[in-house]
């Protein structure tokens, strides 16, 4: 269960993961040994998993994205596993999610431009043996959570 001073933390280093222990602390009106024990054990407990830098996609020249669903036959454990981890290191995939329902797949691409999108699809998806359909749906705009509040507790500390 996280307390107040650990969603606290999380919602800061959500913020700004690059700040010094010392500034996290001071944000929390904490001792800065306070502050790096609760990092440490939100660490150590898994609750903290990594720190990363995010991209811009269009500063790296890939401002175009989409969300492609694949169905893939027949839809058995080795086949799943298989064209998971292909599609998974794609350059073009930034995001894959193993899905249930009519789809198999929903894959979450960024390429330079349409024409780019159109190869990957036809040129790439479409030559495996194992893909049976796909349904590609261009990303307007992509609406990130900056926080994510642990579950079941009052995000402004109440329980």
């Amino acid at each position: 269960m996280l307390d107040s001073i650990d969603r606290a933390l999380l919602r800061e280093l959500e913020n700004n993961a690059r700040q010094t222990n010392r500034e996290l602390a001071g944000a929390l009106g904490v001792a800065p040994s306070t502050s790096l024990m609760r990092v440490r054990g939100l660490q150590q407990r898994g609750v903290i998993v990594s720190y990363r830098a995010e991209v811009s996609l269009h500063a790296v020249g890939r401002p175009v994205q989409a969300l492609i669903s694949v169905r893939v036959r027949p839809p058995s454990r080795r086949i799943i596993s298989e064209f998971r981890e292909w599609a998974a290191h794609l350059p073009e995939t930034i995001g894959l999610f193993v899905i249930a329902g009519a789809w198999d797949f929903l894959i979450h691409v960024a390429v330079p431009d349409t024409d780019g999108l159109y190869t990957f699809v036809v040129d790439r998806l479409t030559q495996r043996a194992e893909v049976a359909d796909v349904r590609t749906n261009v990303v307007y705009e992509h609406v990130r959570s900056a926080h994510i509040d642990p579950a079941g507790q009052d995000p402004a500390g109440a329980g």
